[in-house]
């Protein structure tokens, strides 16, 4: 399990007391619902992948998930800057 601080100048935290009733729970509802849909797009994605492959489909989302060879967003922004790199390397 991860955790995370959230930190708030006084008026972003008087701002977000406009539109939630709790700080706390609206941070945490958006954090979940954020990671609901990221896993939901890994799922489909590895279901996809393992209906072309003929493989078998087993275990629950998280599973799926954990198991899942997925590139994380900092993997993926290096590779693409590697690749542009490259790019740029190869056509000057």
């Amino acid at each position: 399990m991860a955790t995370y601080t959230v930190t708030l100048t006084e008026a972003e935290d008087k701002a977000l007391h406009v539109v939630a009733m709790s700080a706390q729970e609206w941070i945490d509802n958006a954090v979940h619902e954020r990671c609901r849909l990221a896993i939901d797009e890994i799922v489909n994605a590895e279901v996809q992948r393992k209906l072309a492959a003929g493989e078998s489909i087993t275990g629950s989302k998280d599973d799926i998930v954990m198991a899942a060879n997925v590139e994380s967003a900092v993997e993926k922004q290096a590779r693409l800057e590697a690749e542009m790199l490259a790019n740029q390397e190869m056509n000057p």
